[in-house]
């Protein structure tokens, strides 16, 4: 039985985010926005489908998937970039590789109440973690 990434969960801390907005080619200005904003994620799972909101009070990202599918993804509102994505199961990890432009992914994991997200790009790797709401 895969983990239950259920809920909503507050950032409590990130490292490197400046440098894997630098790999992905943001600009300036937004990096430095992008560096105060708090961003809360609302994670619904049925079983191997997922809908993740990542909502801030700059920009909202809404990503839906089935695990092990692949799927075209709009990074719009992110990077603006488009990419095929595939998530897979890594034990109780959930991980995604995007192909396009720039190879990049991500890998979800929990423990206790917390949730853990590791986002690469080009030899950066950006590591964040949640609250449980």
């Amino acid at each position: 039985m895969p983990a239950d990434f259920s809920g909503t969960w507050n950032l409590l801390r990130s490292d490197n985010f400046e440098g894997y907005m630098l790999a992905l080619g943001i600009d300036f200005a937004t990096r430095k926005i992008a560096m105060l904003l708090k961003p809360q994620k609302v994670i619904e799972q049925n079983g191997d489908s997922f809908t993740i909101h990542t909502n801030s009070s700059l920009k909202n990202y809404m990503i839906t998937f089935k695990v092990g599918e692949e799927f075209d993804e709009d990074t719009k509102g992110l990077d603006n970039r488009k990419c095929k994505s595939l998530v897979t199961w890594d034990n109780d990890r959930l991980t995604c590789v995007q192909k396009g432009e720039k190879n990049r992914g991500w890998t979800h994991w929990l423990e206790g109440d917390l949730l853990h997200l590791e986002m690469f790009c080009e030899g950066q790797v950006c590591k964040q973690t949640f609250q449980r709401a």
